[in-house]
């Protein structure tokens, strides 16, 4: 295709960048779309706690979002993005198939990989038999058998949120030992059983998880895993513009509430900012960033506009 110029490219196709591009799109900026079609939450059946939207897929609310984008004359296209480089008054953004676009702004709304923890069984259960949120996802396995893996000390936070889906709760708690005292007392108290023993293989039945077998030989029966992996940013195609990164677990692009960036170009939403935000959060987050877009080029434009007059003067 030809390279073109546009007011804003969207880099993300989820939540966060079409939240951002309906934006955009109703205040007439021609915008582009660059979506690689792999959502984090695309291993998920469906959506819990997203309002208008419980029990969708991802895919169904992210199909909604870009017709409703494409009716206010936003393009939307599959793609990756390899690389952006400083223009100055302008950001280049070449493709993986060697096009380069310009835009006068960016928004980066790439979101984050899981790196799940290194255990077999783990990446075929991710998203069904193997959770992460319990907001999203507790409600349907409430009263059953679970589990925590607890991949950090952070991940006792995670135990004792999921004892309220469950009386029937096992804490495998390797990652997060030693257990302070206090800690291990509350554990107790609760009737949550404390495992210390590594996780050496998650046991199916029928492709429906049914365990988990520890180093010691143990087998312990469940009917879903929740666990914390650990996110990494997907931002390798902006390392030239050396963003600045916040000191939040994840490391995530350190933002203004508006989603400015260190760069006065770029701006960024949903889990490149929040790795542990839900769809809601990315929309509100992609929202604010368009309009915060907008809003930048309109002092931009006036600003040109200005000097073009001045100039004309004399």
């Amino acid at each position: 295709m030809t390279p073109e110029t546009w007011d804003a490219i969207i880099i993300g196709g989820g939540t966060a960048g079409l939240s951002a591009a309906q934006m955009l799109g109703r205040a007439r900026r021609r915008t582009l779309v660059i979506d690689a079609g792999d959502p984090r939450n695309r291993f998920a059946e469906h959506m819990h706690g997203v309002l208008g939207h419980d029990g969708k897929t991802p895919a169904e609310l992210l199909e909604i979002g870009r017709r409703e984008a494409r009716a206010y004359g936003v393009t939307v296209e599959p793609g990756r993005v390899v690389g952006v480089a400083d223009l100055g008054e302008r950001l280049e953004v070449e493709f993986d198939t060697g096009r380069r676009d310009t835009a006068r702004a960016l928004l980066l709304a790439t979101g984050v990989s899981d790196d799940l923890p290194d255990i077999p069984g783990m990446r075929e259960q991710w998203g069904t038999g193997v959770l992460h949120c319990p907001y999203c996802h507790g409600f349907e396995v409430a009263g059953r058998r679970l589990g925590v893996l607890a991949t950090s000390p952070a991940g006792i936070h995670q135990i004792e949120l999921v004892r309220q889906w469950t009386d029937d709760l096992t804490a495998f708690t390797a990652a997060a030992e030693p257990l302070d005292a206090a800690v291990r007392e509350r554990l107790d108290a609760r009737g949550i059983r404390i495992v210390d023993s590594p996780a050496t293989a998650l046991t199916t039945a029928a492709g429906v998880l049914s365990g988990l077998t520890t180093a010691d030989g143990a087998h312990h029966p469940l009917d879903a895993l929740f666990t914390a992996p650990v996110p990494r940013l997907r931002v390798d195609h902006v390392a030239a513009l050396d963003l600045a990164r916040s000191d939040q677990p994840g490391s995530p692009l350190a933002a203004d509430a508006l989603g400015a960036t260190s760069h006065p170009r770029v701006w960024a939403a949903g889990n490149l900012v929040a790795p542990y935000g839900n769809v809601p959060l990315s929309m509100g987050q992609g929202s604010f960033a368009g309009a915060a877009i907008n809003a930048a080029l309109v002092m931009e434009d006036a600003a040109r506009a200005a000097a073009a007059r001045r100039s004309a003067a004399g």
